[in-house]
């Protein structure tokens, strides 16, 4: 085959169509893939994320299926304030922007409220002492139960009549009576020689 030819066959119609058929085939396969992957990963886009806070899960699974979101629970915690099985907290937050198909993690309110354990306050601190470390827990304390013993000192804790144990686990809506001391033993009090136990001590 001479040169003639074989030129002549480069430059025909064919081979430049060819050549442009498989060009155009390449430049829309990239630009498809392109386009894809935009769709795929939205890229540019973003969803705000609603306020799910006081919702039921019923409800912020509507309203979060209505933008391609999702919602799972992630957490429980109690306010006595809020119906049971609403939700209390979310992440991420209201407002932030995610991608469609984002799951939203809740934390929804407990029907009952979280126990604790009753520390070891018991003939073991003072009135003041006791009602910091109760109170601080989110134990409420309903007027004490005065009892012959040394003033202000702690004898006991109770609930509903329920003489507690150190340890026992309470739920915190239970108010807690304390049971202290009158004053009536106190050392060098004119009532501590009334008692014959404490006379027959002191000689």
């Amino acid at each position: 085959m001479n040169a003639k030819k074989f030129f002549g066959k480069l430059l025909s119609k064919i081979i430049w169509v060819n050549l442009l058929a498989m060009f155009l085939v390449v430049v829309g396969a990239v630009v498809g893939v392109a386009i894809w992957l935009s769709s795929y990963t939205h890229h540019g886009e973003g969803i705000s994320v609603p306020d799910l806070g006081g919702l039921t899960m019923k409800s912020a699974e509507y309203l979060l299926s209505q933008d391609g979101l999702m919602i799972a629970v992630s957490d429980s915690g109690y306010n006595r304030r809020l119906p049971a099985g609403t939700i209390l907290a979310q992440t991420p937050q209201e407002g932030k922007k995610v991608k469609q198909g984002r799951t939203i993690y809740v934390t929804i309110n407990s029907p009952t409220s979280p126990t604790v354990a009753v520390p070891d306050i018991m003939d073991n601190c003072s009135v003041r002492e006791a009602t910091a470390k109760l109170t601080a827990m989110g134990f409420k304390l309903l007027e004490p139960k005065l009892v012959d013993g040394e003033r202000d000192w702690v004898y006991g804790v109770m609930a509903h009549g329920k003489e507690l144990k150190a340890g026992e686990r309470l739920s915190t809506e239970e108010p807690l009576t304390l049971v202290i001391g009158n004053g009536k033993y106190d050392i060098g009090s004119d009532d501590f020689e009334e008692v014959d136990d404490f006379v027959k001590f002191v000689e």
